[in-house]
């Protein structure tokens, strides 16, 4: 098949065909039938008439797992166009600015030494792993999970405050992992795989995305390490203040001498009917969902799989419901609870996953015990119902998660396109703000960093042995207070460079942010938009956060973009771009 033939087949193609190829879909993503108008549009609701101060009412935040900035937008807006006739081209808008990655200004693909001769190529403690970032296309969508814990993290950035620019250049040491598969060939196999990068000819829908609507290239996890890090940050910017049941190397004495103890890793949620046995843990500081309870704001983390009663179609149900994916060759488990971060704290539990009273009580503080966990298909017959909460966290089911190794780039774009087009049919889009990022980048190469608050423990080795130093102020040795208010040790961040795209009518339309964010902007935003500014404190890095507003224009009406979420295009969209 030609690439114009190819085109003109995705151009006709039905706009909310579900899935990506998987037989198995397990039903927790909106589907290819009309969604149902609001139930009533007689009445104001609830969430429209609460006091903003903006005229965003809801905003919608699908968080993602495990990919760094380099790794999905290392050469935006310049796509490999191969002529491989399954990639469709990707062809940039003339006016599209330049991001901050792997091209460098002034230079081209050929001629970037970030391309052509990268630090990590010249390092040989990177061993058979030293190599330059190489492209990955659709065929390795699938690759293997790297390395990504807080100090490997550290340790591959390699001592980034002692030159400038900063080196970056031990990620196939520290982060690398190659891929075992069978059909794995040259950097693909070995731990220069972490070099790699995709580009619009594969994450084609968040590249249209980053056309349309607005894009950060500054924007950062709020401390180096996984997925539960990257969640609990999202969430209350304070990884300080963990209480696990048992000791373990997840948690480490943060140095106050108060004797409590900063998360460090991946742990499941002491009570959660569905973490298994073994030792888990608790969270004790503050988060978004305390305040978003007593300001009266509707709001719910939807996760796939939360739900226990449902049966899928393979016959799965409870705690062990799965969904199989072609591209990884197997069924995935839909939930995972280390990345379920309310389920962490007392007041925002809901361990025995207890189902909503209805779907009106949906967001609302008597929803029947729920506690504002649910799972992502009460999103979307909330909706569908008229009941949209103010506030709502998304979180694929695992195989659509964009995680290396149980997900992938295409699985993980048809959730996305679905999620997206299904929220732009809704009368409430005019007032709605989406955001797509990630809890972490899996140790993927980025070459960025933004190291903002310091660390002293024994995990940290970013600027020496025990020493995580700042590149803002490299002579900073004073942490962010934890919950007992001293400086706790074991939160140095920012992390590394995570994606960030902002879709809404008052997006501005292909634009670049470049102002220096973190997860926490999230929350700073929610805070500002709904709480008239309220912080967590604790030390939370909500207190130092940057806003997402330069991404906002309030005069716009941004129109909307439905994408075919197997192939990220839209109708006709290259043939305009191409001038054709």
């Amino acid at each position: 098949m030609t690439r114009n033939l190819l085109a003109g087949v995705i151009a006709g193609a039905a706009l909310l065909l579900y899935g990506c190829g998987g037989s198995d879909s397990g039903g927790s993503s909106p589907t290819a039938s009309t969604p149902t108008p609001p139930a009533s549009t007689s009445s104001i609701s609830a969430q429209d008439a609460a006091n903003t101060a903006t005229p965003i009412k809801h905003i919608v935040i699908l968080y993602q797992e495990n990919n760094s900035f380099d790794h999905y937008f290392g050469t935006y807006p310049i796509a490999g166009n191969p002529t491989n006739p399954d990639e469709l081209p990707f062809i940039a808008a003339k006016n599209t600015p330049a991001a901050e990655n792997l091209i460098q200004p002034g230079t081209t693909i050929a001629t970037s030494l970030l391309l052509t001769d990268n630090p990590n190529l010249q390092n040989m403690r990177n061993a058979k792993g030293a190599t330059n970032p190489f492209r990955l296309d659709r065929s390795q969508a699938l690759t293997a999970d790297q390395s990504h814990g807080y100090t490997n993290e550290q340790e591959a950035f390699d001592g980034v405050v002692t030159t400038a620019p900063p080196v970056m250049d031990l990620f196939p040491l520290f982060t690398g992992k190659g891929e075992t598969l069978a059909d794995g060939t040259g950097p693909f196999a070995t731990t220069g795989l972490v070099m790699g990068y995709y580009d619009g000819n594969t994450v084609t829908a968040l590249w249209n995305y980053a056309q349309n609507f607005s894009m950060s290239d500054a924007f950062h996890g709020t401390t180096f390490g996984s997925s539960t890090q990257g969640a609990i940050n999202l969430v209350s910017g304070q990884t300080n203040g963990v209480v696990p049941t048992a000791p373990t190397g997840a948690a480490m004495d943060d140095g106050t001498g108060t004797g409590t103890d900063t998360l460090m890793s991946d742990i499941f949620p002491t009570g959660d009917v569905c973490s298994p046995a073994g030792t888990t843990a608790m969270m004790t500081s503050k988060n978004i969902g305390d305040l978003l309870n007593a300001g009266g704001i509707t709001w719910g983390w939807f996760q796939g799989g939360f739900d226990l009663t449902q049966t899928n179609p393979n016959g799965t149900t409870g705690c062990l419901r799965s969904t199989f994916s072609e591209i990884v060759g197997g069924y995935i488990p839909d939930n995972d609870p280390e990345h379920a971060p309310f389920q962490y704290y007392k007041s925002t539990a809901n361990p025995q996953h207890t189902r909503p009273s209805s779907l009106m009580a949906i967001g609302t503080n008597n929803d029947g015990g729920a506690n504002h966990q649910y799972d992502t298909d009460d999103f979307f017959a909330a909706v569908q119902a008229g009941n949209w909460p103010s506030v709502s966290f998304l979180k694929a089911p695992s195989w659509q998660s964009g995680h290396s190794a149980t997900s992938d780039p295409l699985s993980e774009q048809a959730y996305l396109v679905n999620t997206v087009n299904f929220l732009e049919q809704q009368p409430d889009w005019k007032n709605t703000l989406v955001i797509i990022t990630y809890d972490d980048s899996d140790g993927w190469y980025d070459h960025v960093p933004a190291v903002v608050n310091p660390s002293m423990s024994s995990a940290d080795q970013l600027s020496g042995a025990g020493v995580c130093s700042t590149t803002v102020s490299p002579g900073t040795t004073t942490p962010l207070p934890g919950v007992s208010g001293l400086p706790a040790n074991g939160r140095c961040g920012y992390g590394p460079r995570l994606p960030l795209i902002v879709i809404s009518p008052f997006a501005k339309p292909n634009f670049i942010d470049h102002t220096l964010t973190d997860q926490t902007s999230l929350i700073r935003f929610i805070e500002d938009n709904w709480l008239n500014g309220q912080r967590l404190g604790q030390g939370s890095y909500d207190s130092i956060a940057g806003p997402l507003t330069n991404m906002l224009d309030f005069t716009l009406n941004t129109p909307t973009l439905v994408l075919d979420p197997n192939s990220g295009a839209a109708p006709g969209l290259q043939a305009k771009l191409q001038g054709e």
